[in-house]
């Protein structure tokens, strides 16, 4: 079921981007005929379906905003942005983009893999409409930003896949674009390198440019775009603030994976397991303080990890651990039973040890779970499950949405000075 796009009419005002009723199809081909020879002797054309990609898409972008568009594979982010960036034609419908557009696209597009770096450069950085004065001048800050001095006059087709892309995003921001697009392209390379990107988005946001963002990292477009698209299936399903367009994306994701799991079938894990299993864990549920199992909760909800065991001879002294990260990969905490100062003397059989969190400080997003269970000395594991589980945290209402956690505050405004 779509959701009204609340502020679409407010929006159309000194539009950057105009959108209107675009369609796009392409052809999936299940057998192609090879030569012109099979094709007379087979008397038949290549078999193949056709696929709308966009369907009737319609939006406007004022000056100076930063739109995320989020979905899952094959929702037609991708074929959308290629759009403005007049890569592809529209098979019905039009469009207008306003002023010098810069795309990030996909990694090293344009590259020559025989140029050098600074070869590629001056070939990039024409195709993407800069004079050959305008490259020599801004070559030195490219290159900086880059971080490749010392291969610079090398073929690119030795470059790692990070170093193209450090080449690709300094070449296309040194454009100094009145549009940006990018796709995917904050997603890889080191985190040094993320962190550059996002400073550099932050920065075009300060001088009022548009950007256009597809991304799978939803807290990235959370914490970089004013508002959000939701596409599925080609159509737009949602546009609003960019947190309230991700939780309605995340609850929906969340919707089909239980009802996947309510069809039944054997239990998916994640992760990895290692250890000797003198003692193993059999079952990790995540439950509500009444007792319910789920897999989704809210911001401040009570949080209840059973982690059940049975250990096939007398184990004196286990630890009980468990650790959560932010789907990103961002440790939030691991504490263990040790560290919380309940010894264990022996356990022996089948149980269930309990991880109680009375109020969940989370903020909204997806988690992987870790548990495990060691030896008193936490060296030797028995049983250890490294992120193989999963849980969500939806929203509770709060305003708070940076970061990983809220953490209880007050704010006073002191007149005075200390």
């Amino acid at each position: 079921m779509k959701v009204l796009d609340s502020l679409a009419t407010s929006k159309k005002t000194s539009s950057v981007i105009d959108v209107q009723g675009v369609w796009k199809k392409f052809r999936i081909y299940h057998e192609r005929n090879q030569s012109l020879k099979e094709i007379i002797l087979r008397g038949k054309r290549a078999d193949y379906e056709e696929l709308w990609a966009l369907k009737d898409v319609s939006f406007s972008i004022p000056q100076g905003m930063t739109l995320g568009i989020v979905g899952e594979n094959g929702s037609g982010k991708s074929t959308l942005l290629k759009i403005l960036a007049r890569i592809l034609k529209p098979n019905k419908g039009s469009f207008v983009v306003n002023g010098k557009v810069s795309a990030l696209l996909e990694l090293g597009a344009g590259f020559h893999p025989e140029l050098t770096g600074r070869e590629n450069i001056y070939l990039n950085g024409s195709i993407l409409g800069l004079s050959q004065r305008e490259i020599r001048d801004r070559f030195d800050e490219i290159v900086e930003f880059s971080e490749l001095e010392r291969f610079i006059d090398t073929p690119v087709k030795s470059y790692s896949s990070g170093m193209y892309l450090r080449l690709g995003f300094a070449v296309a921001v040194s454009v100094d674009p009145d549009v940006l697009l990018i796709d995917e392209i904050l997603a890889v390379g080191d985190e040094a390198f993320q962190r550059k990107c996002s400073d550099k988005i932050f920065d075009f946001k300060n001088r009022g440019k548009t950007i256009v963002l597809v991304s799978h990292g939803l807290e990235a477009v959370r914490s970089i775009c004013d508002e959000a698209i939701w596409l599925h299936e080609g159509e737009i399903q949602a546009r609003d603030e960019a947190r309230k367009v991700v939780d309605l994306y995340l609850n929906k994701v969340n919707e089909e994976e239980q009802q996947r799991a309510g069809r039944g079938g054997e239990e998916q894990h994640l992760g990895t397991r290692v250890g000797s299993r003198e003692v193993e864990i059999t079952k990790v549920a995540f439950c509500d303080l009444d007792g319910k199992e789920r897999d989704c909760f809210q911001t401040g909800q009570g949080f209840v990890v059973r982690i059940y065991y049975r250990a096939h001879q007398s184990i004196d002294k286990p630890v009980f651990g468990v650790a959560i990260y932010r789907s990103d990969g961002t440790h939030v905490t691991g504490p263990n039973t040790r560290l919380h100062r309940l010894e264990i003397e022996t356990v022996s059989g089948e149980g269930c040890v309990e991880y109680v969190v009375d109020s969940l400080p989370l903020l909204p997003g997806t988690y992987l779970f870790s548990a495990a269970i060691y030896d008193y000395a936490c060296l030797h594991p028995y049983d250890h499950h490294e992120k193989m589980y999963t849980f969500r945290i939806l929203p509770s209402g709060e305003e708070e949405f940076y970061g990983v956690v809220q953490i209880p505050c007050a704010w006073r405004h002191v007149k005075e000075k200390p």
